[in-house]
């Protein structure tokens, strides 16, 4: 069940729209972001590019440098290692594309998600050895490879870690316990000229490797704009905060994106019907970012890498509908997994738990956090999907809800697991069977979550009347994109409303449109998106509502009218 709060901070807004020269609803609808100072709000509004924050005060950043055009000079043999992810793959393509453009005698490994694991293990160091590679550069991994970069250490090779996850913390004293690298280069790492921005992704983090690198080198080519639009990739597709440089970084990089030179970026948008001057940050995240991960899930990620490196339009296009097609592939494997957890979350005694723990043995393990995802969002509560890999382990993903910390609750029961980690919303972890039930009793008895932490809390910007919605309003709500984590779209309320005149539309029967009258008569278009056949009884149950909504325009034959979108009614 959903909890509606109302924002009501207060600042001077007309004050601050003038001087800003915008609407005083969008002062306000920054003021509820927590911006509160003129300058943030210029920033935010206005920032562009030579607003980032120098790659120089990344942690070791002069160290990597200075050995990367060691390395490079000498023409010894630099080893990438990434990840399967999206993040990991953009940052792999940033630095082996860019160290190549230099010279660099340059190769890649991406870890293989079912028989590797995440990051760099044991096998990869050894591979890397024997093929002679002098340097492993990792990649959104690394952090807390203590063994493995040890290992490569004893093997006398040359090893510089590039990542933006969490510094772990030696249990003893409470300080970050950093790898014994040659450089680490973090955002979390802190010191004393800590980076002004922790939450940069793993391919920021490379590509501002690459500009300082270039940069040092004496080397004209634009390679700040050049990866910008990779760096953007990476930022939505691996979920974090649209705040601070990340809002800059995706908001220039879509529009780089809308001209790519990048013949594989272009065959997927092509493949996924996605229009250029039309591409948002949803575009990234719902459409073209799963192909990516796709091949990560059920194959290998280096299909998604070869992607981007591929020079062919021909080439580019084929490997564009085989990552189409795969996706569709996990698309189906998913929509089949959602069915199985939540019948049997229903169908059994789970239902009364606090922590989900849904054991699926026949879910292909790469799909458990997403399977975990969406029995969190039906049932609003903390989940863990558990699946049986080929060897007979248990591995899971946890999805959490606000004010429960998978990362901390696990902690409680490491006694029970073979492995875990992650952070407070996402967790994953290697279990024996035989503790399954054990694991499921102790997180609930251990959860502290009262009833109302139950209720998914939505906050709504204002009380907006339907009369103040014109175009030229739409118009300037786009000031605010892109909208993604930390950086929602606006959502308005309006109270006393009537609904009538309801249509339901769709294959899937998942469109409503209506006709909405509010208190003063004014006359409205709506449209609800969602499971329309149950809003329909909704609405003809009472005969006022007080609706949640969002403002667009809809563009139909040339026309621009005002479209109110449901979001919610009660």
């Amino acid at each position: 069940m959903k909890k509606y709060v109302l924002l009501k901070k207060g600042l001077d807004f007309k004050r601050l729209g003038d001087e800003l020269n915008v609407d005083p609803m969008i002062i306000r609808l920054m003021r509820n972001k927590g911006i509160t100072d003129i300058d943030g709000m210029r920033k935010y509004l206005y920032g562009n590019p030579e607003d980032l924050h120098s790659p120089w005060l990344l942690n070791d950043m002069r160290k990597a440098v200075d050995i990367l055009i060691e390395k490079i000079v000498d023409k010894k043999k630099i080893r990438i290692i990434g990840d399967y992810d999206i993040d990991g793959v953009q940052s792999t393509y940033i630095l082996y594309d860019a160290i190549k453009n230099l010279g660099g005698d340059v190769d890649f490994a991406i870890p293989d998600r079912i028989a590797d694991g995440y990051g760099i293990n044991e096998k990869l160091v050894e591979k890397a050895h024997l093929s002679g590679a002098d340097t492993i550069l990792t990649c959104d991994n690394g952090i807390s490879a203590f063994a493995q970069i040890e290992q490569a250490k004893s093997l006398g090779m040359t090893v510089i870690v590039t990542d933006h996850h969490d510094i772990p913390l030696d249990e003893d004293k409470g300080a970050q316990r950093i790898v014994s690298a040659d450089a680490v280069v973090n955002p979390k790492i802190h010191g004393s000229a800590a980076y002004p921005y922790e939450e940069i992704c793993g391919a920021v983090v490379a590509w501002k490797l690459m500009i300082a690198l270039y940069e040092k080198m004496g080397n004209k080519e634009d390679i700040l704009n050049k990866y910008l639009e990779n760096a953007a990739f990476a930022t939505v597709g691996d979920v974090m905060d649209l705040a601070d440089e990340n809002r800059i970084i995706v908001k220039y990089g879509l529009e780089a994106m809308k001209h790519t030179k990048n013949p594989g970026l272009a065959a997927l948008m092509e493949q996924k019907n996605v229009t250029p001057d039309n591409l948002k940050a949803y575009h990234i995240g719902f459409v073209l970012g799963p192909c990516i991960n796709a091949s990560g899930r059920l194959d290998t990620a280096e299909h998604a890498l070869k992607l981007f490196l591929e020079k062919d339009e021909d080439k580019a296009k084929k490997i564009a509908a085989w990552l189409t097609d795969l996706n569709d592939k996990r698309k189906d494997m998913t929509a089949d997994g959602e069915e199985e957890a939540f019948n049997e979350v229903e169908s059994t005694d789970l239902m009364n738990d606090k922590v989900l723990v849904v054991y699926m043995p026949n879910l292909h393990e790469s799909l458990a956090g997403i399977v975990a995802g969406r029995v969190r969002e039906r049932y609003y509560k903390p989940t863990f999907v558990i699946t049986k890999t080929e060897s007979g382990e248990l591995k899971g993903s946890g999805r959490s809800i606000e004010n429960y910390s998978m990362f901390n609750e696990l902690q409680k029961a490491d006694d029970l697991l073979l492995k875990y980690g992650g952070h407070p919303m996402a967790a994953g972890l290697s279990i024996e069977e035989k503790n399954l039930i054990s694991f499921r009793k102790r997180l609930n008895d251990n959860c502290s979550l009262t009833e109302d932490d139950f209720n998914e809390k939505v906050k709504i910007d204002a009380i907006l009347p339907f009369s103040y919605i014109t175009t030229d309003f739409i118009d300037a709500l786009q000031i605010l994109e892109p909208f993604g984590k930390a950086n929602s779209k606006p959502l308005f309320a309006e109270q006393n409303v009537n609904i009538t005149n309801t249509r339901v539309f769709g294959a899937n029967q998942n469109v409503l449109r209506c006709t909405l009258k509010d208190a003063h008569g004014g006359i409205y278009n709506g449209v609800y998106f969602g499971d329309a056949t149950e809003m329909e009884e909704r609405i003809r149950k009472q005969d006022s509502f007080s609706v949640v909504y969002s403002p667009k325009k809809d563009e139909y034959r040339g026309e621009n009218e005002i479209q109110i979108v449901l979001e919610d009614i009660f």
